[in-house]
């Protein structure tokens, strides 16, 4: 089985936030947590979790420090995350190597702010 979902906001850590926008309730979750276990739980599966890199016309990130919302999805069930700079598999990684790697997958104009937090709150 091979799950494909998007999401509002990517932490540095993996979790996703797909429900909440702007400070209130955007969407609900419609399920997406059961489709990311269920593929990658399933034998050969794969779970995709895809989204723009900015929003607001590239005013504003999308792989963000911390999230503005709830986790929808948590970093531990996070498998494949794609942006339109590339994808990673975070299966495995240390949050170390999470961080990098959502860095390398954001819009270039936010990937120095993003490393500098990623610094400040220990995860580079």
């Amino acid at each position: 089985m091979v799950s494909v979902n998007a999401t509002l906001q990517i932490d540095l850590s993996g979790a996703c936030c797909s429900e909440f926008l702007n400070g209130r309730q955007f969407t609900a979750s419609g399920g997406q947590l059961d489709f990311v276990r269920g593929a990658y739980g399933s034998e050969g599966g794969k779970s995709i979790i895809a989204c723009h890199a900015t929003a607001a016309k590239g005013t504003c990130s999308r792989i963000v420090a911390r999230l503005d919302g709830p986790v929808t999805t948590p970093r531990n069930d996070v498998h494949i995350i794609v942006t339109e700079h590339g994808w990673t598999n975070l299966k495995g990684k240390s949050t170390r190597e999470r961080a990098r790697a959502l860095i390398a997958l954001a819009a270039p104009q936010f990937r120095d702010e993003l490393t500098a937090e990623a610094g400040r709150q220990g995860l580079i």
